[in-house]
């Protein structure tokens, strides 16, 4: 298995510290409101990773944080007349409900950064005390550029450059740093904000610890992955490593993954703009396993641009594997002992070269749209391949590796009764009654009400089925 590292500009042989687990960490998000579409990207892309690595037989410890006390936070509290823990739950709980949607598998641990003060402070008096940061005469913390000699290695930023271009632009509150470039580990408190005791003064962290922080606690000194968005690099994740190298004197993560940039419409994501999105309101047009699918159908590094042409290709995709899934389903349960027909071994062994071949892209990097590509391969193999009088070994095993490889993928494969909500069933036992009353018009109503609730029913010997359009 090969890893781009961003920390090398290649490809990487992946070699866990220590065999057969893996210990990740992924920047999570800030909660001050819903999250939105460009918040998805990195927790579908790098759920999908953690999911291959547990295929593949890993023990994964995979850790995500929220930022639970910020700018924006506080911002949004003192809007509301609340404080700011208030917003900070109510949104956790609104984002965990949004990554269900999804099928995005909650964190081995989702650390708090309000809960994890105490390490802060303890990994701040370390690099304090090994000349690595130094307070200033208000109390804040800085943490001493200069003092890391590699700093940059990981946004490939010459540090002389930097410094050079920032050396005039002290900004008003900081005329006490030693260089522009030095950041800020912890910060006195401003009236109404919350705050916590220090030895320094009575403040709140930066953003940066937190996640040294969290990483050591809950996955040790050093770690295999540390992943996030690619608007990360630098400053957050250059800093991250300053920090926790300094602070352990070891190497931080060996390797570091990055998602590329989400667009839309090929403009990039903003208010100001209209064309942003949240989780939420992408749900209300589409079912959010239709925008995992379209998430998936680029490589996680290459930018992505969202669109409504875009994501309805991604519905009709996803579509087709599911239908895929619904036909095997039906003649699994179908099928008797019948006698192998003539070209099923052949055709199971194709299907298992393109599960080789799913693995194959999935060992390059994650490479998800060609993992992809060998799915719907399969998938036409089983709709040109799979009929009535097929052997159940056969249809079986078709079914249970589209679903074994989709299940990598995030990709939800069952649709039952229980997706149907009571108003939808209630209507569809309607028509029935309407039907069995030879009362068609009032039938056919019903019917084209549920097509405009995206509904299709189709009546069959075995009696009435739908799926979504």
């Amino acid at each position: 298995m090969k890893i781009f590292n961003t920390l090398s500009r290649r490809k990487e042989e992946f070699v866990p510290l220590t065999p057969g687990q893996v210990k990740m960490y992924v920047c999570g998000p800030t909660v001050y409101n819903l999250i939105h579409i460009g918040n998805a990207r990195p927790m579908i892309v790098f759920d999908t990773v953690r999911r291959y690595f547990e295929y593949k037989g890993y023990d994964v410890r995979f850790v995500s944080n929220f930022t639970d006390v910020d700018d924006k936070i506080i911002k949004k509290a003192i809007e509301e007349g609340v404080d700011a823990n208030t917003v900070s739950e109510r949104y956790i709980a609104e984002c965990k409900k949004d990554m269900a949607a999804m099928n995005v598998k909650p964190a081995t641990v989702h650390p708090q950064a309000t809960q994890e003060i105490c390490g802060m402070l303890e990994m701040i008096q370390t690099l304090i005390d090994k000349g690595h940061a130094y307070v200033a005469k208000d109390g804040t913390v800085y943490f001493r550029v200069s003092s890391f000699k590699e700093y940059g290695k990981l946004s490939h930023k010459n540090l002389d450059e930097l410094m050079s271009g920032l050396r005039e632009l002290k900004v008003t509150g900081e005329e006490d740093k030693e260089d522009p470039n030095d950041f800020v580990l912890w910060k006195p408190k401003k009236e109404g904000e919350p705050y916590w005791e220090s030895p320094w003064c009575q403040g709140r962290p930066g953003w940066h610890i937190e996640c040294s922080v969290m990483s050591k606690r809950y996955l040790g000194e050093q770690i295999d992955i540390h992943a996030g968005g690619e608007d990360l690099i630098f400053p957050h994740h250059e800093n991250e490593i300053a920090q926790s190298e300094c602070a352990n004197g070891k190497p931080f993560a060996t390797y570091w993954m990055h998602n590329g940039f989400l667009n839309i419409d090929n403009k990039k994501m903003s208010k100001s703009l209209g064309n942003f999105f949240t989780v939420r309101e992408i749900g209300e047009k589409y079912d959010l396993q239709v925008l995992r699918f379209f998430m998936l159908s680029a490589h996680y590094r290459s930018p992505l641009n969202f669109s409504a042409d875009l994501m309805e290709a991604s519905k009709n995709g996803l579509e087709r594997i599911l239908t895929c899934v619904d036909k095997l389903n039906d003649l699994e349960a179908k099928a008797e002992g019948a006698a192998e027909t003539c070209g099923e071994q052949e055709n199971m062994e194709a299907a298992g070269k393109l599960k080789a071949k799913f693995e194959e892209a999935m060992d390059d990097d994650f490479n998800t749209a060609d993992a992809v590509s060998a799915v719907f391969e399969l998938v036409k193999l089983a709709n040109s391949t799979a009929a009535a009088g097929s052997t159940k070994a056969y249809v079986s095993f078709l079914n249970k590796t589209i679903k074994e490889l989709c299940d990598v993928l995030g990709i939800i494969t069952e649709r039952g009764k229980e997706a149907l909500d009571s108003e939808i069933e209630e209507m569809i036992a309607a028509r029935q009654q309407a039907r069995k009353a030879k009362n068609f018009a009032l039938a056919d109503e019903i019917r084209g009400k549920l097509l405009d609730m995206g509904i299709v029913l189709e009546d069959t010997r075995e009696g009435v089925k739908w799926k979504r359009v």
